[in-house]
C-alpha cells in the first residue's frame, strides 16, 4: 500500500507532538511524508503536482494540529486548490475513487474535553465532519481519525509511545480500522 502523509503545521520544528509523530514515520520507508508549509512557503500550490501525487497513493493521511476547531489555513487552501470540480468531484471527478483518507491530529485538550457536554461541547468526530465530508464528496473512503490528546502535557516518552501507535494505525489494513 502506498501511503502519503501530508503534514500541515505552520511551525513543525517547534511542535514536540507533531515532530515526534513525523520522526516515528521517518523510520518507515513505505510512508512518504510531505510538509506543506516547507514545500509551499509562498502558499503557491502546484495543483498538477499535488494531483499527480494523489493518484500514486492508496492512502492519504492529513496530519495537523487541531486549533480553532479546524485545520491550519494552508491545508484548507490545499483542499480548495487541489480538490477541483471535474477532477476530484462532480462530472468526471472520479480520480480519488477508492482512495483512503485519514486525519491525524494533535490537541492540547484532554479526551473528555471533546465529548458532548464537555468543554468543547462536541466530539472530535463531530468537529472534523466538514473535512470528512469534503473527502467523501471526492469519492474517497474516510477512515477513523487518529487523535493525540493532551499533547502539551505529555512527556517525551509518552509522545514516543503515541507516535509508535500512530505509525501502526496508519499502516493497518482498512478492515481493522473500520469496526
Amino acid at each position: 500500500m502506498n501511503i502519503m502523509v501530508i503534514a500541515a503545521h505552520p511551525a513543525l520544528h517547534q511542535s514536540r507532538a507533531n515532530k515526534a509523530l513525523i520522526q516515528e514515520l521517518n523510520k518507515h520507508a513505505d510512508i512518504h511524508i510531505r510538509d506543506l508549509y516547507l514545500e509551499y512557503p509562498t502558499w503557491q500550490i502546484n495543483v498538477e503536482k499535488e494531483q499527480r501525487m494523489l493518484l500514486q497513493c492508496d492512502r492519504i493521511v492529513f496530519q495537523f494540529p487541531f486549533y480553532w476547531y479546524s485545520c491550519p489555513p494552508l491545508l484548507k487552501k490545499w483542499f480548495d486548490d487541489v480538490l477541483t470540480f471535474g477532477w476530484a468531484f462532480g462530472p468526471g471527478g472520479e480520480n480519488l475513487l477508492g482512495k483512503e483518507f485519514m486525519i491525524a491530529t494533535t490537541t492540547g485538550g484532554t479526551e473528555p474535553c471533546y465529548r458532548s457536554g464537555g468543554e468543547n461541547m462536541y466530539t472530535i468526530s463531530e468537529l472534523l465532519r466538514p473535512i470528512e465530508r469534503t473527502l467523501t464528496k471526492c469519492n474517497g473512503t474516510f477512515l477513523p481519525a487518529f487523535v493525540a490528546y493532551s499533547v502539551t502535557q505529555a512527556t517525551d516518552a509518552e509522545l514516543a509511545h503515541v507516535a509508535e501507535k500512530y505509525a501502526e494505525i496508519i499502516k493497518a489494513p482498512r478492515e481493522s480500522l473500520i469496526h
